[in-house]
């Protein structure tokens, strides 16, 4: 039985069993580093560091498909009540990942305000069959709904790799009152366009600001005050940003949207992004982040 300090409602998230499924609201702010520091002591006074990060937290890398139109990058951008992507999801460092390695395939779908997520951990080599082989794979009895329309979507819409991203995340997990609440920064957010595989050795580029942090606030039902609260003491604003929507637009697929976040001349491109950066440790610069006309998102389209 779970004891309240326990690290279950993260590992919940980060590492579901082998066929899992969750709801949940979802805030995303956008943190210049001079204020992560701040955030961490706050965070680590109310809540537990999830176990999984060792050194500063963990590599999540995600292989994103899509249609030849970008039918779930449009739908994002348009922001339509119910939309879905679709991803391949590697916790750790991605040139260790093997055929054998376990990868989550996941759907990731949105519910007018409501977050949902139904993912399968399987080798590498088997989702790679399901999500570019199409064909099915080997399964058990629990799955199999879940495959059956991961197999649907591939083959009926004609999906594909589009976009792969990247960042190094910490992440904090509610204990007593707070169960169920989870906290995320993920920093050094980067991407590519082509070279797929997980442990290829093509170069990647940032996509958000070396000197930004991508946060988000997660919860079953809602955000407790004391969160908001330090949220606006540290003058944290909410923006519409998605990660693939980024990859996407950084590198040509698709023009920029008023949600974009540009990069600065000196954050792209770089070489070695690979090579895991002390959190927080990165200058900011005396630019502005970029204002709410440009990235907010509107009532209904925010991420709560």
């Amino acid at each position: 039985m779970e004891t309240p300090g326990d690290d279950q409602a993260g590992h919940a998230l980060r590492a579901p069993g082998r066929l899992h499924s969750f709801n949940r609201y979802e805030i995303k702010y956008l943190l210049p580093s001079d204020r992560i520091p701040r955030l961490r002591a706050e965070l680590t006074a109310r809540m537990t560091p999830d176990s999984h990060g060792v050194n500063g937290g963990y590599g999540v890398w995600s292989v994103y498909y899509d249609t030849p139109d970008l039918r779930f990058y449009w739908e994002k951008i348009e922001g339509l009540k119910f939309r879905r992507k679709l991803r391949i999801r590697h916790y750790g460092d991605r040139f260790a990942v093997g055929d054998d390695t376990e990868v989550h395939v996941e759907i990731k779908q949105r519910v007018n305000r409501v977050t949902q997520k139904r993912r399968v951990a399987v080798p590498y080599r088997l989702a790679r069959e399901l999500c570019d082989g199409r064909v099915m794979i080997e399964h058990g009895p629990a799955q199999r709904a879940f495959l059956e329309e991961v197999l649907e979507l591939v083959s009926l819409l004609d999906l594909r790799a589009v976009a792969m991203t990247g960042y190094q995340r910490e992440a904090y997990v509610g204990q007593d009152a707070d169960l169920g609440l989870r906290v995320t920064m993920d920093h050094r957010v980067r991407g590519r366009d082509r070279d797929f595989p997980f442990d290829a050795g093509a170069e990647n580029r940032l996509i958000v600001p070396a000197r930004m942090s991508v946060i988000e606030f997660k919860a079953n039902e809602r955000v407790p005050y004391w969160l908001t609260d330090l949220a606006a003491r540290l003058d944290m604003s909410v923006v519409r940003v998605s990660k693939y929507c980024q990859a996407v637009e950084a590198f040509g697929r698709a023009p920029r949207s008023i949600f974009h976040i540009p990069a600065t001349s000196e954050d792209v491109p770089t070489t070695g992004e690979d090579v895991p950066a002390t959190v927080g440790d990165i200058p900011a610069t005396t630019q502005d982040v970029p204002s709410a006309e440009d990235i907010f998102a509107t009532t209904e389209d925010k991420e709560v």
